[in-house]
């Protein structure tokens, strides 16, 4: 555990796709400045719609192959962020992606979404044994927008950085560990306004223009604690991990669309929400650094 950075943090996320489009800038920088980045996707995202025509025999009511090429996706994206550790949690295909609410994929046996939270969490307890991170990122318990594997990895996260902390846990996984600072997505409603503003007057590609409904995580502007400008160069990382997900992500520019066609803007700042630890910053000011406040 010696030969670990000095700084490690570890993103939670649902599907290949969405720590690029939510924390891609912030997984950039950190990783450009030496820090231990550990990306763990719960599911390869196989009943994702596919956006390329060439690549729709993939799909999930065709051929079925969608996850595994989702797989390499991933490994494209990470390589665009300079991120060298990245997981499924479990393993690849160990939890199958649920499909959105309600659908009738969210009963299948290995549903992520119908898995038990205490069956799940011990994979997750044993990397976070492993690489001893000070800051934790995952979605709030909604999963931002609702989306059943999103709300998984909330409960999922969550539970893990709890039984991780405690000795008397499954010690076979590992020495206890402590979480310093745990964060939420999220997104400044004024922040999802201008940047729509600025889709609409701009134009795109994209044939209409999404609902800020559409953005997962969007809140008041007082909910936020912490925010990422990473900069020009980490924000075109950013862009181009997006684009590496072609199944599931169209890049025009600033703006994006997922299989909808519906255009929304790039967030070139990543905003957070603390909700475990102490903040770093003086009361009343945001942090800069998820790191802020940290001593060990």
């Amino acid at each position: 555990m010696s030969d670990l950075p000095a700084r490690r943090l570890l993103l939670v996320h649902a599907h290949p796709d969405d720590e690029s489009i939510n924390n891609g800038a912030t997984m950039a920088r950190y990783a450009a400045e030496g820090a231990l980045v550990t990306l763990v996707t719960c599911t390869l995202g196989e009943e994702g719609e596919v956006i390329p025509p060439g690549l729709a025999h993939l799909a999930p009511d065709r051929e079925d192959r969608l996850g595994p090429h989702r797989v390499g996706e991933l490994a494209a994206a990470m390589a665009e962020l300079g991120v060298t550790d990245h997981r499924f949690l479990g393993g690849p295909g160990r939890f199958r992606d649920s499909g959105m609410m309600g659908a009738e994929q969210n009963a299948r046996d290995n549903a992520f979404w119908n898995t038990a939270v205490d069956t799940a969490a011990p994979y997750l307890v044993e990397v976070i044994r492993e690489t001893r991170p000070q800051v934790l990122v995952t979605y709030d318990p909604d999963g931002g927008y609702g989306h059943p594997d999103h709300i998984q990895a909330h409960r999922v996260a969550t539970r893990a950085a709890e039984l991780a902390a405690d000795p008397a846990y499954r010690p076979e996984l590992g020495p206890a560990h402590t979480i310093a600072k745990i964060y939420w997505n999220r997104v400044p409603r004024p922040v999802a306004e201008a940047g729509f503003a600025r889709l609409r007057a701009e134009g795109s590609v994209f044939p209409a223009v999404a609902a800020i409904d559409d953005v997962p995580g969007v809140v008041d502007e007082d909910r936020i604690t912490t925010e990422i400008d990473a900069g020009p160069e980490h924000t075109a990382r950013k862009s181009a991990a997006m684009a590496a997900h072609a199944t599931q992500v169209a890049v025009d520019g600033p703006f994006f669309a997922l299989s909808n066609d519906l255009g929304q803007p790039i967030f070139t700042t990543e905003y957070y929400e603390l909700v475990q630890g102490t903040p770093g910053a003086p009361a009343g000011t945001r942090e800069t650094d998820l790191f802020a406040g940290v001593t060990a």
